[in-house]
């Protein structure tokens, strides 16, 4: 009999445990192997003149004009012109550098525009949160905006999603745990920084050693000296160190109300709290909304700041013809008013097939699925993307 089924008979429940996880962890790597060989890299997907247009903030026949003149990419034998994320920065450059007054393709921050920084946050797993994410920082990063992702989830789904596996690329102190411990192995989040195969967008991964700092804490707090800043105040120390280099920062923080997610909210200056409109996950986030209210008190009367631009919930996983949830969906609408976004997250096969791949929707082909079921499932999550968008340019004081 071998180990594995000596150690299931047994009903040890450690041995089973560690058993269980060494064979999925050896298949995941299989699975990653075959997906993503060594040789293999993550990469967008070739946009069509509409997106292209759309990203770089100009009508369709303008682009047209501009690729006219000589710019941009050549057709293809079929006589269409698909665009590559290069083609759009490029294009993006040649407007800006012909233009006079400010820059209005290059969408980075101006003197006085503070720093953005959303967290994305629910108490329960499953609402999308992760997703959410994800297309929010590809889709601010194609857009021009300088954008830094952090995946505060120990789990790691996003780091996964941008070409991080957790259990194989991301090292020790290779999170942002590196730059927010407590002892003498803390390094500049500068080192942790990582770049991505989307240009604008950058990433601080994460795996299981950002379970760390949820233990390390408390023992912090009980021998804190005036040299350790409390805990609630480190990432947005770490992101003042490099604050200058982004426009926005996206973080994922992982489904619980710990120190990490605490500290996240102390950083923010928006919370996007996501939520399936199911009865369940709805009640859950009564009971998270008052913890997160009574956490906070304390962590403002300890020193915390709670000033926030804005905080919106986001409606996922969105079935528009399931009845109990377009009623949970317009309940939440009439407490919560307009803090509700107006669109909603659908739920897709497309973004669930997706992810499958460890893709989003602005890497995998199209082609892959039926038209319709890809085309409405991008239009969803960009109306989302560009409703946040425009709460971020308001906060600047922009139209």
């Amino acid at each position: 009999m071998s180990a594995d089924l000596a150690a299931k008979s047994q009903g040890n429940l450690r041995s089973l445990i560690t058993s269980d996880a060494e064979e999925l962890s050896r298949q995941l790597q299989a699975h990653q192997q075959r997906t993503f060989p060594p040789t293999a890299r993550k990469s967008l997907r070739q946009f069509s003149s509409a997106e292209a247009a759309e990203f770089i903030g100009i009508h369709q026949g303008y682009l047209r004009q501009i690729v006219a003149e000589g710019n941009g990419p050549e057709p293809s034998a079929n006589g269409r012109r698909t665009y590559s994320v290069q083609d759009i920065e490029a294009l993006r450059r040649i407007l800006d550098e012909g233009g006079k007054g400010p820059r209005k393709y290059i969408r980075h921050r101006r003197e006085g525009d503070k720093l953005q920084v959303v967290s994305v946050m629910n108490f329960k797993g499953g609402s999308g949160k992760t997703t959410t994410a994800a297309h929010l920082a590809q889709y601010l990063a194609l857009r021009g905006y300088r954008t830094l992702a952090i995946d505060l989830d120990p789990q790691a789904s996003l780091s996964a999603l941008f070409g991080h596996q957790p259990e194989l690329d991301v090292g020790e102190n290779e999170t942002l745990y590196g730059a927010i411990r407590y002892d003498d192995a803390r390094r500049d989040v500068t080192e942790i920084v990582r770049a991505t195969y989307t240009p604008n967008l950058h990433i601080i991964p994460g795996n299981l050693e950002l379970m760390e700092f949820e233990h390390e804490t408390p023992k912090a707090l009980m021998a804190r000296t005036d040299t350790n800043s409390m805990f609630f105040a480190r990432i947005g120390e770490c992101l003042a160190e490099i604050e200058s280099a982004y426009d926005v920062v996206v973080i994922d923080c992982p489904p619980q109300l710990g120190f990490l997610t605490l500290s996240a909210l102390c950083a923010a200056t928006a919370v996007l709290i996501t939520v399936h409109p199911q009865m369940l996950d709805v009640m859950s986030m009564s009971q998270f909304l008052h913890m997160t209210g009574d956490l906070l008190q304390v962590v403002e009367e300890a020193g915390g700041t709670m000033d926030y631009d804005w905080m919106r919930y986001l409606v996922t996983r969105f079935e528009p013809n399931d009845g109990p949830q377009a009623q949970m969906s317009g309940f939440m609408r009439s407490i919560f008013g307009n803090r509700v976004l107006t669109n909603a997250m659908l739920k897709s096969t497309a973004i669930s097939d997706a992810g499958l791949t460890k893709q989003t929707l602005y890497e995998i082909d199209r082609n892959q699925f039926t038209r319709g079921t890809y085309d409405r499932a991008l239009e969803s999550l960009t109306a989302v993307n560009v409703e946040i968008e425009d709460l971020v340019k308001q906060t600047w004081g922009r139209k």
